[in-house]
């Protein structure tokens, strides 16, 4: 289960960008910012838990935190250009991390720490009758 787990997360992480079904033509004038020429390859090796740490590593929608090595680059404004350049969107939402672990040499966040997730606040219907 925890190995699904951070399967999902991972692939979340590099590829979980889907393109719209239907897209405008950009306006003139507002042209996205575009991608670096060389995108940042993030690092989640580790020996110890002391090498992982909680980074924002960004996906279309913006924040996402991820466990990462501490020495690791992150650019989650390069990578937010990179789908607005292809017109990408994401699912938005993320697990909140406290913490991280050096799991068979890649960091991971704690398995207690990835229960609770941060979805938009809905507001209940108003019971009018």
């Amino acid at each position: 289960m925890f190995r699904s787990f951070m399967l999902l997360t991972l692939l979340l992480i590099t590829s979980g960008c889907s393109v719209p079904a239907a897209t405008s033509p950009p306006v003139a004038g507002t042209a996205p910012t575009p991608p670096a020429a060389t995108p940042v390859v993030v690092d989640q090796s580790c020996r110890t838990d002391a090498d992982c740490t909680v980074k924002n590593v960004g996906n279309c929608c913006g924040y996402y935190p991820a466990c990462v090595n501490v020495a690791s680059r992150t650019d989650p404004a390069g990578v937010q250009a990179s789908c607005q350049a292809k017109g990408m969107m994401s699912v938005c939402g993320f697990a909140e991390i406290s913490g991280c672990s050096c799991v068979k040499g890649q960091c991971a966040a704690n398995r207690d720490a990835t229960d609770a997730r941060r979805m938009p606040l809905q507001t209940p219907p108003s019971d009018k009758r």
